[in-house]
């Protein structure tokens, strides 16, 4: 018996779009960037997971941190984390289909996460934890009195 193959082109694949804001201490805003970043495998694992309810603990955290490598399939936490904070928002959106994509927010206030940052990425706890997803970025260079807003997309296609 012959087995019929299928060729099937797989479109649909997650991503993140993340915008950064950095904010001085007047609160005005100083720069802002957008980047599409790398779901990782732990991340794709992650999103399996939660289809089965097999992973009991949602994306809270945001960190930020000052690694260069590039971002990497096999990537599992920062190359060089800086600081983590609660994420100040989740919520479902709509890009293409009701609900099929996440934003994520975070905010590193004054003196939480200063330095030349060059990378973030979203995990589900205080510490340690599954990183979903991670973004190398040029310099941004956070003083002390600044503050920086991540707003992360999460696509679904």
């Amino acid at each position: 018996m012959k087995v019929r193959e299928f060729d099937v082109q797989e479109t649909n694949k997650p991503y993140g779009e993340a915008i950064i804001r950095l904010f001085g201490p007047d609160g005005k805003l100083k720069e802002e960037r957008r980047a599409r970043n790398l779901i990782t495998a732990a991340g794709l694992a992650f999103i399996a997971g939660r289809m089965v309810g097999t992973t009991p603990d949602v994306m809270s955290h945001m960190a930020v941190g000052t690694g260069t490598t590039a971002a990497a399939i096999g990537n599992t936490t920062l190359e060089t984390e800086l600081a983590r904070v609660a994420l100040t928002s989740d919520d479902l959106v709509t890009t293409n289909q009701t609900d099929d994509s996440v934003e994520y927010v975070a905010t590193f206030p004054a003196g939480t996460g200063t330095g030349a940052l060059t990378e973030a990425g979203i995990l589900n706890a205080a510490t340690a934890g599954v990183l979903l997803n991670r973004l190398v970025f040029a310099v941004v260079n956070k003083g002390a009195s600044d503050s920086i807003t991540f707003t992360w997309k999460v696509v679904s296609s």
